[in-house]
């Protein structure tokens, strides 16, 4: 049985209500992503546990949250977006409010991981819900909108997280999450419209078992790399069972009829620029999010305030130039737009590796308000183009695919980018089993369980270690993200006939 599209909302005071209930869950999901990475050393000391579990912390959400974004769209398709946005965020202020009453690591982490499904579930119902509220250009200034929502909670999340952490302690920081996610709650509760596919035929299980544990066993092994090595049998075996399960997933999704992934899509050079586009803040962006807080917290020994405000000049960008960015398409391509901001990205990550460690923090300013500016303009413009390339009618698909590309790609460069920091931090500490231990405690900030670990080195040779090992990463994330770009107006560059003018039209504000 179908469930008949409602009327939507028919005054602007209606309108408003539904954009604060999807923009507050917008603001909510940075929140929860940034906030435990200022606190980490704080939870690291007071819960314990190895440096594994320690990155657990960040990537148990990630991978929930990226590895079930298109079973959310495809349950919000068949049982209806709004219930699902509802479901999701009761998950999501259940669980967080749960992780501030964890014993332990291992609970932490668990309760991460079933944060991640309430917010996967919210965010996939939110924008599907979104899509169909809103038409045509006012759609595009209504992804916009939520699009500045994420980038306050991005900009703003780091230094509201300190504040509440010296404030109170670092079980604080997840109020605030709670108190957005209840306000987006009683709006969609209220004033949102239930709708739903006619056409869509429930779950792909297989499909949607397969890929997420695909996923998991893809992180899981990258995380062991530090502690292990590559040739260590269990993490061979993790990364080939990851491989076997994608293509699993594949033949799976090529039989069933209706697909939760349409692979056919990927014959489109368009489409497969907007995957890619969808993935490219991941690492010319996101992994700072984490990494930066870590550094500056755990190993430069800033206050979680001051962190916090040092982190603002990375992500202060996106409160702005978003909108900006969907302005410029009345004159300029996205591709171009997008690909120029990628390349002002990789001149900022280019210019932070050139500061070393322990440097005055003014310096820093320029060089990540360079990468924030650049990372801002695809920003503005990549929901709006991941919505142009399907029929409204599978709003729910769009979002879970290009937003699956986007938080599995964060949250597998995450993880394959701490592996890297280790391994190269290791580098320069020797090759002793002493060193693995000293190199996986720097990287999640713990200087104090470095210098234990490796007694015979001082404070400030570790210091100078993970500096070497940093500017380096730095330096591959720049020539990372200049190839992105590059395959991306590639793949995005020529938009020809109708259908690319239309798609071109559909993202300008």
């Amino acid at each position: 049985m179908t469930v008949p599209h409602k009327s939507k909302p028919t005054s602007i005071a209606e309108k408003i209500f539904v954009l604060i209930a999807v923009c507050s869950a917008a603001a909510a999901m940075p929140l929860t992503f940034t906030g435990p990475a200022v606190a980490l050393p704080a939870i690291s000391t007071e819960l314990g546990g190895s440096p594994i579990a320690h990155n657990w912390v960040t990537n148990a959400f990630m991978l929930t949250f990226g590895s079930t974004l298109m079973a959310a769209g495809a349950l919000a398709d068949s049982y209806g977006r709004k219930r699902i946005f509802l479901c999701g965020l009761a998950a999501f202020i259940l669980f967080a409010g749960g992780l501030a009453f964890s014993p332990d690591i291992i609970w932490f982490d668990s309760l991460r991981a079933l944060q991640g499904f309430g917010s996967a579930a919210a965010f996939s119902g939110g924008m599907a819900s979104l899509a169909q509220e809103f038409d045509g250009k006012e759609r595009m200034r209504a992804f916009s909108l939520v699009g500045a929502s994420f980038g306050i909670g991005l900009a703003f999340g780091p230094m509201a997280s300190g504040m509440m952490i010296e404030a109170f302690g670092w079980r604080a920081i997840f109020a605030l999450v709670v108190g957005l996610a209840i306000i987006a709650f009683v709006f969609g509760a209220v004033f949102l419209t239930e709708t739903r596919d006619p056409e869509a035929r429930g779950l792909d299980w297989p499909g949607a078992i397969s890929f997420t544990l695909a996923l998991s066993l893809f992180t899981y092994g990258v995380l062991r790399v530090p502690e292990s090595g590559w040739g260590d049998a269990l993490t061979l075996g993790l990364i080939l069972g990851s491989a076997l399960l994608m293509a699993l997933f594949c033949f799976i999704e090529h039989l069933v009829k209706r697909p939760m992934l349409d692979l056919t899509l990927f014959r489109y050079p368009r489409f497969v620029g907007v995957q890619l586009l969808a993935a490219a803040p991941a690492y010319a962006f996101v992994v700072l999010l984490i990494l930066l807080p870590v550094r500056f917290v755990g190993v430069e020994r800033l206050s979680a305030v001051a962190a916090g405000q040092m982190m603002i000049a990375l992500s202060g960008p996106l409160l702005i130039l978003p909108i900006a960015a969907g302005l410029l398409t009345r004159w300029l391509p996205a591709a171009t737009i997008c690909s120029v901001g990628l390349v002002i990205s990789a001149a900022g990550l280019f210019w932070l590796a050139h500061i070393p460690v322990g440097s005055d923090h003014v310096a820093l300013i320029a060089p990540l308000l360079t990468i924030g500016i650049g990372i801002s303009l695809p920003w503005g413009l990549m929901d709006g183009l991941a919505v142009s390339v399907v029929p409204k009618e599978r709003a729910g698909m769009a979002t879970g695919i290009f937003s699956t590309t986007r938080v599995a790609g964060e949250g597998v460069a995450l993880a394959i980018v701490s592996a890297v920091l280790s391994a190269l931090t290791q580098s320069y500490l020797g090759t002793s089993h002493e060193a693995t231990v000293a190199a996986q405690r720097l990287v999640t900030g713990d200087l104090n369980g470095a210098g234990q670990a490796l007694s015979g080195m001082g404070e400030l040779e570790l210091i100078r270690a993970y500096n070497s090992a940093f500017g380096l990463l730095l330096w591959l994330l720049t020539g990372i993200t200049i190839l992105t770009a590059i395959v991306i107006f590639t793949f995005m560059g020529r938009v020809t006939g109708e259908a690319g003018e239309a798609a071109e039209e559909s993202i300008a504000v």
